[in-house]
């Protein structure tokens, strides 16, 4: 037990604390530590600094391409030719504010779910932040706590410690006084304090802790398709541009300044600067979405990962239900009497300084007379299914006693156990307390225990759990509910919520151990009971094997294993410590129905991402075979930076922004790279060919003064009825705001080539009728081939 158990009066002194500082450190010699530098300093952080941010945004690949292209440009070509670099600087800009408003929201939440350790000074236990523990403190421990430092314990009450996040042995390991502790191991069982031995920077699993917890974008099928996707680029772009630099200004030897400023018109547009970026905005913005409704995104890909997930696997206790319990009757068995078994209960609530959610609907119950004395304890493990203590009465009599789960505790012909099959069906909890033959530290503390009466208690639902649930079944994602308690009670519950399939439930403890037949059995099943901490771990590495993406959701220490080895772990924020520090998601409301808004923002940045990631790749195809084209024709480039500045502005710039942010259902699906392919490349071919082909008519239609100019314009309406037409495509199905939106694009062309002003400025006036004719029927029938592409796309390839 821990100091503040033992200030409780009538109990003894703890007969395994060692002499040592049980006060802890006095003020003062807090103070000397502080003033020395000895304190846990070691900054962890859940997003990036501002100037990190900065850096990642800024200092690109392609931004410095472009930032020399444009000083090149400024250089010889009018103002208006330069504008793609004034866009490049603006879309950095808001992409840096908007992740800058995402890291304010992460570190704003970060903070509310910091851990609080508790440390003893001056003789008085004080929850202190992390980064204010000082070298040598006195720092309690309970289950679900995380060891935050490295230390010596001192103080040990049957104290259980997972090390597994670092060692990856899955067996808690007992500590005794004397015994060392590292930071990111955790409680599982029991309680006690260490002293504080290293911390800060030397704490070397503090320093591993730090990394792992850091804002990250790694891990992401969504941005590591993109880098494939620029790498594929730059293969394209470098020998293009070499190709389109000897041709514009060797071969042609045209005017020197206008050959650079049609040679970087080409070059330019190759490059899709802005789908990073509309990457990293969309994220950013995802999260602070998320973050207004309590929700810490601890690494960035897991919106994108949950939006994949098929299977979800849920704790009952503290997502489907409540925390709290309420006692609804006792039940005394073999004759036990009412007062006598109230007067055990309070006593077994009076000896557990960190009470669970059942004892703590025990301890309102039935409270503490404080008659008895407690000799010892043992704490309740989610492996053994039971908790105990032992006490000394007035007259000096010894008793011990078990409270667990009847099903263990009970020999499988007991009549108790169909009385408690009864409750169970009605969705109660049932609870049995029971007497002790043996001592409590005995390996079989449970043989032979004489039942004494049975507690039933009624857990309250969570009163958005039905409709979350029924947004799962909707979305086809499968739910299994997975949890240390009576199979039948689960699955009472989990119909009481109107889940499908919950009748069909099944005791793990049945479960076969070959993984593949253990994965049938969970996807024949819903609800599972009396699952142990390392069985809710393989049942997560079975659905895995399956092809399944699984998320795993759970608020206690019995949690930890499965939140970490599941593709997307959630935690609740009022869960232990452990489940938060390995959680890539946190619920810091502690409501299971913010699930559904996850799931809607990272299908919403998948889905749209995808979208606006064809138009960029789009752009890039026509750009690369415009510029082969050329060189292989031998003929001037048909456009000016300026033209395809405003083409890019209004067919895929403004769009893109639009359409990254609009709301998206659509199931997030595999394969990247490959879905954006096969829809950009023939866009990109059918757009450059019809461009060019215009170009080349335009040619010869057009002679004298000014004729390049007019072959310009008419190239320019091309690529942009056609470039409309696939924007046109991307943004189905239309809403209100779609049309209006693609609408308003055109619209905004329209007036540049009505209003002499915009017509000088850009470049572009069109001559006659009969070339601007041409470039829309040409147009008309690179209309109808996107359409003919598309649908053999979808057809050879269907979603």
């Amino acid at each position: 037990m821990t100091q503040r158990a033992l200030d409780s009066p009538g109990e003894r002194p703890d007969p395994v604390r060692p002499p040592g500082p049980a006060g802890g450190l006095s003020g003062a010699e807090v103070a000397e530590r502080v003033a020395r530098g000895e304190v846990n300093d070691v900054p962890v952080r859940s997003s990036r600094s501002v100037s990190e941010i900065i850096r990642a945004n800024v200092l690109t690949r392609f931004n410095l391409i472009i930032g020399v292209l444009w000083v090149i440009v400024l250089l010889v070509a009018p103002i208006q030719d330069s504008l793609f670099g004034f866009v490049i600087i603006a879309n950095t800009g808001i992409g840096v504010v908007q992740e800058w408003r995402a890291k304010k929201t992460l570190d704003g939440l970060a903070v509310i779910g910091e851990a609080k350790p508790t440390v003893r000074r001056d003789g008085k236990a004080a929850e202190v932040s992390v980064s204010a523990i000082v070298l040598g403190d006195l720092v309690e421990l309970g289950p679900g706590d995380k060891v935050v430092v490295d230390g010596t314990v001192v103080e040990a009450d049957t104290l259980e410690i997972d090390e597994s996040l670092l060692t990856g042995e899955a067996d808690p390991v007992i500590k005794r006084p004397g015994d060392p502790v590292m930071s990111g191991s955790f409680v599982v069982a029991g309680g006690g304090a260490f002293t504080a031995t290293r911390v800060g920077r030397e704490a070397y699993a503090a320093q591993l802790a730090e990394e792992a917890s850091r804002f990250t974008l790694v891990q992401s099928e969504l941005r590591s398709g993109i880098s494939t996707i620029l790498k594929y680029v730059t293969w394209m772009m470098v020998p293009t541009a070499l190709g389109l630099i000897i041709s514009q200004l060797v071969v042609k030897q045209h005017a020197f300044k206008e050959s650079v400023a049609r040679t970087i018109g080409g070059i330019v547009p190759m490059i899709p600067e802005g789908l990073v970026l509309l990457t990293s905005m969309a994220f950013a913005i995802g999260v602070i979405r998320l973050g207004r409704k309590q929700c810490l995104v601890q690494e960035l890909p897991a919106i994108e990962g949950l939006a994949r997930v098929d299977v979800v696997c849920l704790d009952k206790t503290g997502t489907l239900t409540e925390g709290g319990m309420d006692v609804t009757e006792v039940r005394p068995l073999n004759g036990w009497d009412e007062d006598e078994v109230h007067r055990v209960l309070g006593a077994l609530g009076g000896s557990d300084p960190r009470p669970n959610t059942s004892l703590q609907a025990i301890i309102d119950a039935c409270p503490d007379d404080g008659r008895w004395t407690v000799t010892q304890t043992l704490p309740f493990s989610s492996a053994r299914k039971y908790s105990g203590a032992a006490f000394t009465d007035a007259e000096g009599t010894a008793s011990a006693w078990l409270l667990g789960a009847p099903d263990v505790l009970l020999d499988t012909d007991d009549p108790a156990l169909a009385e408690t099959g009864h409750l169970n069906e009605q969705g109660l909890r049932v609870l049995l307390l029971a007497r002790a033959r043996d001592a409590l530290d005995a390996p079989d503390a449970a043989t032979g225990a004489k039942p004494a009466a049975l507690i039933v208690l009624e857990q309250r639902l969570r009163p958005d759990a039905g409709q979350t649930l029924a947004y799962f079944e909707d979305e086809h994602v499968s739910a299994k509910i997975i949890s240390g308690d009576n199979a039948v009670s689960v699955g009472a519950v989990a119909q009481k919520l109107g889940m499908p399939g919950a009748e069909n439930t099944l005791d793990a403890r049945r479960l076969p151990a070959d993984r593949d037949e253990m994965a049938s059995a969970i996807e024949r099943n819903a609800v599972f009971g009396r699952v142990a901490p390392q069985q809710k771990r393989d049942m997560v590495a079975a659905l895995q094997s399956r092809g399944h993406t699984v998320a795993m959701t759970g608020d206690g220490v019995n949690d930890v294993l499965a939140l970490k080895d599941a593709d997307i772990g959630v935690a609740m924020g009022s869960g232990s410590e452990a489940t938060r520090a390995v959680a890539q998601i946190v619920l810091m409301d502690n409501s299971f129905a913010t699930l559904p808004s996850v799931v809607a923002e990272g299908r919403r940045v998948i889905g749209n991402i995808t979208r606006v990631a064809t138009l960029f790749l789009t752009k890039t195809v026509y750009s690369v075979l415009l510029a082969v084209l050329v060189v292989c024709f031998q003929v001037e480039y048909p456009f000016l930076p300026r033209h395809l500045t405003l083409l890019s502005t209004l067919t895929i710039g403004v769009p893109a922004f639009f359409l990254a942010l609009a709301p998206n259902r659509e199931r997030a699906r595999p394969h990247f790279v490959h879905r954006v392919m096969r829809y950009s490349i023939p866009s990109g071919v059918i757009a450059g060919a019809a461009t060019f082909a215009t170009y080349l008519l335009a040619r010869h239609h057009y002679t004298g003064p000014g004729a390049l100019d007019a072959e310009t314009s008419v190239a320019t309406l091309t690529l942009f009825l056609v470039s409309m037409w696939v924007l046109a495509i991307i943004a189905r199905p239309y809403t209100w705001w779609r049309v209006v939106l693609v609408a308003s694009m055109g619209l905004c062309f329209v007036v540049v080539l009505a209003v002499p002003t915009l017509q000088h400025f850009f470049a572009l006036k069109l001559v006659g009728s009969v070339m601007p004719w041409t470039a829309v029927a040409i147009s008309l029938v690179a209309a109808a081939a996107l359409e003919l592409a598309w649908r053999l796309v979808g057809r050879r390839f269907p979603s």
